[in-house]
């Protein structure tokens, strides 16, 4: 017997299945009959096979998955207050739940998805209030608040955007692009994330579309949503997703290695598991790792990876994001979310190390070293044209010699060992 308050999870016009809580607060879900006989279904996680029957709440499963799709820390606190809701991961799925990452809606049972897509065209007044204040400039109505549920700890705001105009979508209506903002104590994020992200693809990661914008002399990222397309109605479709930590079945609160949870080992395995092109996205993982390494990026943690499920029943790493140079900002820890070799240090990662992750994994350690010197020089060489491309667009931004510092010291020293 579901819970009468129970909610409905849509791709979006199809169920998907049913998602309920027990006494505890803990969720359960199962799919609907329709959806498993149906032609093109999948199944919505690695860790939840198509299969019929629950996936009670008292085995986890169910609730680390749909958990993952929320807010955290004080963006979440933030939401809860808002809306005045109790602070549960099931209220504020209900709340919140209608347009995720990936392509799935959680919409109460009484709700059906919306049949044309609605939104709110913003005014340069507006998008400035709404860049000010962090994405939290409007009091809708119960009938017009969005449904906007992104996973993560930043402030961060859905959109559309048509040519130059930002548009906000109305309830559970699909956005494409998502603006991330300056935070009090780290005004750079934004540029460090923009120019962090153009060196990565400089050297040849797959990488969000990724612009920095700025409105009232408040800085802001514009980003390409990789899980939205448009389709032949003109109107933005959803492309499923779900995020390392749901296709492992941890939990939010184990995103990082050294809090129990995947190791680099453990996400190489998966997409060896489940891509449709192993070859080429083992390499884009791998050097994901490396630049992490090199690039001063210490929080590629398990969540800042995702499959990216393509309608023609493909499995893809999908394009790398929040690639930020975190060690050029004061008072982040700058240990790696996930070692290299057993080690965390960035500083003493050595070739002992590389080869370490390489058994682990399967790989020569001859092959991975070569690449780490590939790359490493290949930063080296693209880092002076990024900036000076960068600077060009966007204009002179004395910040960015942080990161410049670390990704060349990181760079040398990490040739330097190699030739010992």
């Amino acid at each position: 017997m579901l819970d009468p308050d129970g909610l409905n999870v849509w791709n979006e016009a199809q169920l998907v299945g049913y998602l309920w809580r027990n006494s505890h607060g803990q969720m359960g879900f199962r799919y609907d009959d329709e959806w498993l006989a149906a032609p093109g279904s999948f199944a919505i996680s690695h860790s939840l096979h198509l299969k019929r029957g629950e996936f009670a709440p008292e085995l986890g499963l169910a609730h680390r998955f749909f958990a993952n799709l929320l807010p955290e820390g004080g963006a979440r606190d933030q939401i809860v207050r808002d809306l005045k809701i109790a602070n549960t991961d099931f209220d504020l799925l209900r709340a919140i739940g209608g347009e995720c990452a990936g392509a799935l809606s959680i919409l109460r049972a009484e709700h059906s998805p919306l049949v044309r897509h609605e939104y709110h065209q913003l005014s340069a007044d507006e998008l400035g209030r709404l860049v000010t204040r962090k994405g939290q400039a409007y009091n809708w109505t119960a009938d017009e608040r969005p449904r906007l549920s992104l996973a993560g700890a930043q402030d961060k705001c859905p959109v559309l955007l048509k040519g130059d105009s930002y548009w906000l979508p109305k309830k559970e209506s699909p956005s494409s692009h998502i603006l991330k903002f300056e935070l009090a104590d780290y005004r750079n994020l934004p540029a460090y994330e923009t120019f962090t992200s153009l060196l990565a693809g400089a050297i040849g990661l797959p990488v969000v579309d990724i612009r920095l914008r700025s409105v009232a002399n408040t800085h802001f990222a514009l980003i390409e949503r990789y899980d939205r397309q448009m389709n032949s109605q003109g109107q933005i479709a959803r492309l499923h997703q779900e995020d390392f930590c749901q296709a492992l079945g941890f939990g939010h609160e184990r995103k990082y290695q050294e809090d129990g949870g995947p190791s680099f080992a453990d996400c190489y395995r998966l997409v060896q598991e489940v891509s449709s092109d192993p070859a080429n996205d083992l390499q884009h993982l791998l050097h994901w790792q490396i630049f992490n390494v090199l690039a001063g990026n210490s929080d590629g943690h398990a969540k800042n990876l995702s499959l990216l499920y393509l309608p023609q029943g493909e499995i893809r790493v999908a394009p790398f994001y929040d690639l930020i140079c975190t060690r050029a900002i004061e008072r982040i820890d700058y240990h790696l979310a996930l070692a290299v070799g057993g080690e965390r240090d960035p500083s003493r990662v050595s070739t002992k190390h590389w080869a370490e992750l390489a058994q682990t994994c399967g790989l020569r350690p001859r092959f991975l070293q070569d690449r780490v010197y590939a790359l490493a020089n290949a930063l080296l060489q693209k880092l002076p044209e990024v900036r000076k491309a960068f600077e060009s667009q966007y204009g002179a931004y004395p910040a960015l010699q942080r990161v410049e510092q670390v990704v060349l010291k990181q760079c040398r020293r990490t040739l330097a060992a190699v030739q010992e």
